[in-house]
């Protein structure tokens, strides 16, 4: 199964729905993508504003690629996650976490908590 073409994909796809079940009716979802190919898998607002920005890989180790940056950048997102299959979250920038699914779902839920959600 690991090695069928479309295991990536198909790791983003279940990524997505439960990080947008996890934000219920609290932050909106979209994704970001420019002419250049510059992304972001799952934007959520926050107030109205690009709030939290995420990248999903179906790696431990994932490699963080700079559109990322520059995508949040664009959107002057307060939160950065890269979603992996890493076992334990770690910051891999200063202003970028990695998370597994399971810790990015808990996350999202606190964070789109409090004031404006």
């Amino acid at each position: 199964l690991l090695g069928h073409p479309i295991v990536g994909p198909s790791w983003e796809g279940f990524a997505v729905e439960n990080l947008i079940g996890a934000a219920g009716q609290t932050g909106a979802p979209s994704f970001y993508r420019t002419a250049d190919g510059t992304e972001l898998d799952l934007v959520f607002e926050k107030g109205g504003h690009p709030f939290i920005g995420i990248e999903i890989k179906r790696s431990a180790a994932p490699k963080i690629g700079h559109g990322f940056t520059i995508a949040c950048d664009d959107l002057k997102v307060e939160h950065r996650i890269v979603v992996s299959t890493a076992a334990e979250p770690y910051q891999a920038r200063k202003d970028i976490d990695v998370h597994s699914l399971a810790s990015a779902v808990e996350v999202v839920r606190k964070l789109l908590k409090g004031p404006f959600a």
